[in-house]
């Protein structure tokens, strides 16, 4: 069992925060002590980190309650939380390939820049580099059937994209 001092330690989180999580109704203590200290359990330890890991993959505090209340739930709330589920994994399924996307063009900018060793003295393009990357990658992968990834070789990438950027000007 923890204090709200000891169950903030543990979740590295403030106490405050623990009371917010209770007045939205996201956790509860299991007991209060005589003296009135509220006392928790490791389930909610586990909520807690499930919350703040949600909350970086952008739910929202509503949409995690209905998520942790989806097994507590009558079976027409259970449905709506199974939609929100599927709602979020496509929604993340698409920051990822975004992310992908980006990782790749800075991985062939990287790359370019290694080869070259002198960038400063290179002429400057009209248009940004990792312009070019981007959009090599983004076209790449929205080539390839979804859940791949492969990152776009410096130059080839590099070169397919500046003969794309150069026919549409």
């Amino acid at each position: 069992m923890y204090t709200i001092g000891m169950l903030a330690k543990r979740a590295r989180v403030s106490t405050d925060n623990i009371r917010f999580y209770e007045r939205q109704g996201l956790i509860a203590p299991i007991t209060k002590t005589r003296s009135g200290y509220r006392l928790y359990t490791d389930a909610a330890l586990h909520r807690i980190m499930f919350i703040k890991h949600a909350q970086r993959c952008s739910f929202s505090l509503t949409e995690i309650r209905e998520l942790l209340q989806m097994h507590e739930a009558d079976a027409r709330a259970r449905k709506a939380a199974y939609r929100l589920a599927a709602e979020k994994k496509r929604e993340i399924d698409r920051t990822m390939t975004a992310l992908h996307a980006m990782a790749d063009a800075l991985s062939s900018l990287l790359q370019d820049a290694a080869r070259n060793q002198e960038i400063s003295s290179q002429p400057q393009p009209e248009e940004s580099p990792l312009l070019t990357y981007l959009e090599a990658c983004i076209s790449a992968q929205t080539a390839r059937p979804a859940g791949t990834s492969a990152p776009i070789a410096g130059r080839q990438g590099h070169a397919a994209a500046s003969q794309r950027s150069a026919t549409h000007q």
